[in-house]
């Protein structure tokens, strides 16, 4: 055990865990030239497409450092996105140390800050790295004094390198073996071990990854998860590398995978604690946080008759993504579908397009909303997420909704724009400090209703990237909340009904009438499009008819004749909307969502 280390690495997104990884897996010699491949940790397509890892991965390194030692490395990725932090706080459950990355360009940004705070609650050892300082930009005099100030680190202690380049990789290395403590437990004691991911495979069941503190784990044993006491019986353990690699046991202080022939999808859940059916261990291990969704929508198939196909998706996706919640849910307008909850906007991209990629499926997706709290004329409170549910307005008191604290990086001479933005998000109590000569702490209270949609996506754009931005949930304070219906030809579509605050009622409504009109394809009839706050219209769009020229025909004559074809024209127009169905293209409810970059 003492020539074991388990160790992340936590960062700002985009600081480079993902090419040190790369660097890490070339200098241990796993995986030959031929099949080496960049960000070779990240599996998914949309991971490479986007530049970000989204699911931390674990791979175990042999290392021989300087002074002969064979040692093993049990290294495990994570994301750097705000949107992804549970998956951080399950990785750091599972190590004793990390390596903190800082951009020598960039220098301490907002996740940085974020993820040390996660990794001090751990008592883990830090190791902090400068990285990227080949670039023109890198100032590492000036990230060591950031290190020193806001970190509270020892910037002496910070290694320089360039993962890119390959530079100071064998230095990291032998700082891990040399700074990073060994694992403790005692591979004879009762077996805990904790569960910090699984993955599906169709044709072994789930594959559990999991870190041994206690006991030992081999093939043929019966184990036990104790949060719903399901027994199976081991067939396979080994330890990850780019591949499985099957090993007689894992011991105290591994880090492995296990296959028991886990057909049952809700029976492995992050955080829970194997132990032995016939020696079970006295207590189960502490499990990581958990991390409550903020963001609210629902998910249906385009066509009714791919509910179950949607539904096996959302269990096999919930094996991959532990933070993903649902429950059914149904519409008038869309059929059978699923309420899920999510961590942020970009959360819910994601699992989009892995429904969609991983499982081909069709999705309609509805307007995010958040918790908010109705205080109801009987003293009742009800806590709503879905437009749906939006209680009887003559029996509302008062409305709540919950606001964050959000501490906003950026160079100073962004000072004004990002306050700007931060104003017309509502946001109060602004205040900033300096941090160094030229960056900004900008601390604000904002409604998250107002963060959700695009806001970190307006303040990259203002900052033009320089901009990194990180919050917490605070409480819930007093608001005026309306339901904002949309009607296509005087029928509600309760998939587009959003809960706003009033002020902002009337250009939602506008830019949702806007999108409409032009995602909804024309019609032989007049097509309205209107906002409603109850029975008030606020926001009107129209499409157009095709129309024929039905008075082509008649040339010269009495203007009698064209008004006697164009009043019948009329008629049959009046008749084909009783009976004409408006079609919305998917495309329309996302078009919804995204605002306009204004």
């Amino acid at each position: 055990m003492k020539h074991i280390r388990n160790f992340s690495i936590i960062a700002h997104i985009n600081h480079g865990k993902s090419t040190l990884s790369d660097r890490f897996i070339q200098a241990t010699g796993i995986v030959s030239e031929r099949d080496f491949k960049e960000q070779i940790l990240d599996t998914m397509d949309l991971e490479r497409e986007r530049g970000i890892t989204i699911k931390s991965q674990a791979v175990s390194l042999p290392y021989t450092a300087d002074n002969g030692q064979a040692y093993t490395l049990n290294l495990i990725d994570t994301p750097g996105h705000v949107d992804f932090t549970y998956e951080v706080s399950r990785s750091l459950a599972s190590c004793e140390g990390v390596l903190l990355l800082v951009d020598a360009s960039q220098g301490v940004e907002a996740q940085t800050v974020a993820n040390l705070y996660m990794a001090m609650d751990h008592d883990l050892e830090i190791i902090p790295v400068i990285n990227k300082i080949d670039l023109p930009a890198a100032d590492v005099a000036w990230v060591k004094e950031q290190i020193a100030d806001e970190l509270g680190l020892d910037p002496d202690e910070a290694l320089l390198a360039s993962a890119k380049e390959g530079t100071g990789v064998h230095e990291i290395l032998e700082a891990i073996v040399a700074r990073l403590p060994a694992p403790a437990g005692d591979p004879e004691a009762r077996l805990q071990a904790l569960i910090f991911d699984s993955q599906y495979d169709a044709y072994r069941g789930t594959i559990i990854y999991c870190r041994i503190f206690e006991g030992t784990i081999k093939g043929g044993d019966v184990i036990r998860f104790m949060s719903n006491d399901a027994t199976y019986r081991v067939e396979e353990v080994g330890i990850l590398q780019i591949g499985r690699v099957p090993k007689t046991h894992l011991s105290a202080g591994d880090v492995g995978y296990v296959i028991a022939g886990v057909k049952t999808v809700s029976d492995t859940r992050c955080g829970d604690t194997i132990t032995h059916q016939d020696r079970p261990c006295a207590a189960p291990l502490p499990g990581f946080r958990a991390i409550k969704p903020v963001v609210f929508s629902s998910i249906y198939p385009v066509a009714s008759d791919g509910y179950e196909d949607l539904a096996m998706a959302m269990d096999k996706l919930k094996l991959n993504d532990a933070s993903l919640e649902f429950e059914k849910d149904t519409s008038v307008a869309l059929g059978f579908g699923f309420r899920c909850g999510f961590l942020g906007l970009l959360h819910l991209e994601i699992v989009q397009e892995r429904l969609e990629r991983e499982f081909g499926l069709s999705l309609i997706i509805t307007s995010p909303s958040v918790k908010y709290h109705f205080i109801l004329s009987d003293g009742t409170t009800e806590v709503i997420d879905n437009p749906a549910l939006y209680p009887d307005p003559a029996k509302i008191v008062g409305t709540r909704e919950p606001y964050i604290r959000g501490s906003i990086m950026v160079p100073d001479r962004y000072l004004g724009a990002v306050i700007k933005l931060c104003l017309e998000r509502r946001g109060v109590n602004i205040t900033h400090q300096y941090l160094g000569k030229k960056r900004i702490e900008l601390t604000c209270e904002l409604p998250l209703a107002e963060v959700i949609y695009d806001f970190y996506d307006r303040l990259k754009t203002i900052t033009q990237g320089y901009g990194s931005f990180d919050y917490e949930l605070m409480d819930y304070r007093d608001s005026d909340l309306v339901k904002l219906d949309i009607l296509i030809n005087g029928e509600k579509v309760d998939a587009l009904s959003q809960l706003v605050h009033r002020d902002g009622a009337y250009q939602r409504a506008r830019h949702a009438c806007q999108k409409l009109k032009q995602e909804i394809p024309r019609q032989m009839f007049k097509i309205a499009i209107q906002g409603a706050i109850g029975t008030k219209i606020i926001a009107r769009e129209t499409i157009s008819a095709y129309r024929k020229d039905v008075t082509a025909k008649c040339y010269g004559g009495d203007i009698t004749r064209k008004r006697k074809l164009l009043e019948k024209q009329k008629k049959g127009k009046k008749r084909m909307k009783m009976v004409g169905q408006v079609m919305i293209p998917q495309s329309a409810f996302l078009a919804v969502l995204k605002r306009d970059a204004d």
